[in-house]
């Protein structure tokens, strides 16, 4: 029984009274040894402040007497002779077998067990406790790491259906935030939110062979309901181009139908048969879909840019996480776009990228096959006729999980404050067993004081309250990632000042700023955006320190294998694409890999900004490129998700 247990069956009955006798014997029967269980009676009487620390100063003594006067377990019952002479020697083997076998050094280094010792640690945190911190450093296994992380921070609880998972409602205020922001951006540039039907005829899909094709692999069909089957199956939306541009077709006429701008919030099916992650990659995710259409390309392509920059500002205005904003190869490019824009972010962890969201120009592809056409007005005939320009673009709650890959540490979730569920938690703190109702009320009072003020100046604030101890308190908003909190103790208020802790400092010393009581509104907000300003920069500069220009192919795999992402020239041919995605991956069978996923490189995107094109070769870095097309600017390529 671990001491949150022990504290917890000691707090519960000291809601009501002592412990009887039949609670002394439960705690007997479940292993409690009877010095524990008078702890438990007395935490039950005299109602400690600090549980934890009353145990701790009760059990002080058994500590120093060393391991003979620490508890023991009830007494076994007596064994049969022979059983009684052959547990010993079993004991032994156990023991034998669950001890790890001793590290061997080597140069002055520890050298780890190998797969044994990998197998042991994954089994161990595998299934993590419900309580309590992390069980595993993100440095060691980054991918146990996040799953501890998203589920002792409560973004997710586990569904029955793979690839599917309950977002709880920490990780999804994180939405609401994202949406709230990116909606009411989205309105100052004329797009309405609309709704269409989840379900998508095949009729409609087959009419984008493409797109089709493309989305083939992880279609999720309904064919029939009960135990009668559908004369025409449907699709479950795994995107909703095919669904939306039949009534296009119907609402246009003129020109002065367009543009069309809508927008709608909702949730998308694509069958993943690949492993998936929560937020990352899964069968069902929240997500905003934009569909527009215009009587011009360049009013067309100009939107396009437009919400590509929008897309930037969720990830470094809110998520505090550096992109790179670019243009998808021909290989990469949606099906049937005629290009595909994007923004892409950094996992330092894993040394991979992520795409972030996409912003699509479609082109007069889908107009073509849905017949959104208009009388061309600058036709004096009336008879010619032109098809719509149209966009699609959308962003995903993937977000969430980029955000906790690149932030998070070994205690937890770190919150950006811009995003923050709670931006600020106030404690309680200083007050001991013995301290007087005139200095608890003190306290009390002054934390309401700084709870209302800061509400008022709009700061969402948490005033923690329960029972538990400040350490206790201490761990769980850390866990949670909640981005500031206030201590606010007697000898605080005495001085007219409060302590605030910043969540984005692991040291809990380094990561601790006085505040005046006079100005705590101010204090607070301009720590906040301290926070969100030291993210920021520490994540644009290990992203930067892991950018580098390559001229050569012998440089490539050298840096990709060090987790890094690589600019290189590129000529933007299918086939070289593909023959540099399997050489990258050959070369690095055989070589140490950061993050140990020994895959090929994928192009990223071309780089809009300048600053990534410096110095670019004419020619591709294939050495046996098939094109032979003169290159212009360099390509991002690297080991992705």
């Amino acid at each position: 029984m671990d001491l949150s247990h022990l504290v917890t069956i000691g707090l519960m009955p000291a809601r009501r009274a002592p412990l009887t006798d039949a609670d002394v014997d439960y705690f007997h029967k479940h292993g409690v040894e009877r010095m524990l269980a008078d702890i438990v009676n007395e935490l039950a009487e005299k109602k400690p402040a600090d549980p934890y620390r009353y145990i701790i100063d009760k059990l002080a003594p058994i500590a120093k007497g060393g391991a003979a006067s620490a508890p023991t377990a009830p007494k076994a019952e007596a064994k049969p002779k022979a059983e009684a002479k052959a547990a010993p020697k079993a004991e032994a083997k156990a023991k034998a077998k669950a001890e790890p076998k001793a590290e061997a050094k080597k140069g002055g280094e520890t050298k780890k067990g190998g797969k044994k010792e990998k197998a042991e640690t994954a089994l161990a945190v595998k299934n993590p406790s419900k309580g309590g911190g992390v069980e595993v450093k993100k440095a060691d296994d980054v991918p146990l790491w996040y799953e501890q992380v998203i589920m002792k921070a409560e973004l997710i609880e586990q569904y029955p259906v793979k690839g599917c998972f309950i977002l709880r409602p920490w990780a999804y205020r994180i939405w609401e935030l994202v949406q709230l922001w990116f909606d009411a951006e989205i309105k100052k540039m004329g797009v309405e939110n609309c709704y269409f039907p989840m379900f998508i005829p095949k009729c409609y899909m087959e009419k984008e062979s493409d797109h089709l094709s493309d989305f083939a692999p992880e279609l999720a069909m309904v064919t029939k309901f009960g135990d009668t089957e559908i004369d025409e199956p449907v699709a479950i939306r795994p995107t909703s181009e095919t669904a939306m541009y039949a009534a296009y077709s119907n609402w246009v006429q003129s020109h002065r139908d367009l543009p069309i701008k809508l927008n709608q919030w909702c949730s998308v099916v694509r069958w993943e048969v690949k492993q998936t992650t929560p937020f990352l990659r899964t069968r069902e995710f929240l997500w905003q879909e934009g569909h527009t259409a215009f009587a011009d390309k360049e009013s067309a392509q100009k939107e396009v840019l437009q919400i590509l920059e929008l897309y930037a500002l969720v990830y470094e205005h809110l998520m505090a996480i550096p992109v790179v904003r670019g243009t998808k190869t021909k290989a990469e490019t949606f099906p049937g776009a005629d290009y595909t824009t994007t923004v892409e972010a950094y996992i330092p962890a894993t040394g991979r990228a992520i795409q972030g969201a996409t912003s699509h120009h479609l082109g007069q592809n889908f107009s073509k096959m849905f017949e959104i056409s208009f009388q061309d007005p600058a036709d004096a005939t009336g008879k010619k006729k032109e098809f719509a320009y149209q966009n699609s673009w959308g962003i995903t709650q993937r977000t969430i999980g980029v955000m906790t890959m690149v932030h998070g540490d070994d205690k937890g979730l770190v919150l950006p404050p811009r995003v923050a569920c709670i931006q600020v938690v106030i404690v309680p703190v200083g007050l001991k067993a013995n301290s007087s109702e005139a200095e608890r009320e003190e306290v009390r009072l002054k934390c309401m004081e700084y709870f209302g003020k800061l509400s008022s100046a709009g700061v969402r604030v948490k005033l923690d309250e329960r029972e538990n101890s400040p350490g206790w308190k201490f761990n769980y908003w850390e866990m949670k990632g909640v981005p500031l909190r206030l201590e606010v103790g007697p000898m605080d208020i005495a001085k007219g000042q409060f302590v605030m802790a910043k969540r984005n400092i692991l040291d809990p010393k380094a990561g601790k700023v006085f505040g005046k009581d006079a100005q705590v509104a101010e204090d607070v907000q301009r720590t906040l955006e301290e926070i969100q300003s030291e993210l920021y920069a520490r994540a644009l500069g290990e992203r930067d320190e892991r950018l580098a220009s390559v001229n050569e192919w012998k440089d490539i795999s050298a840096n990709l294998n060090q987790g890094k992402l690589v600019l290189v020239p590129f000529c933007g041919d299918q086939a070289c694409e593909e023959m540099i995605k399997d050489k990258t991956k050959e070369e690095a069978a055989e070589a140490e890999v950061m993050g140990g996923l020994k895959m090929g490189a994928k192009s990223l995107c071309v780089p809009h900004e300048d600053k990534y094109n410096v110095d670019c070769p004419s020619t591709c870095i294939n050495p046996n490129c098939p094109s032979g097309k003169k290159v212009e600017r360099r390509t991002l390529f690297g080991r992705s998700y």
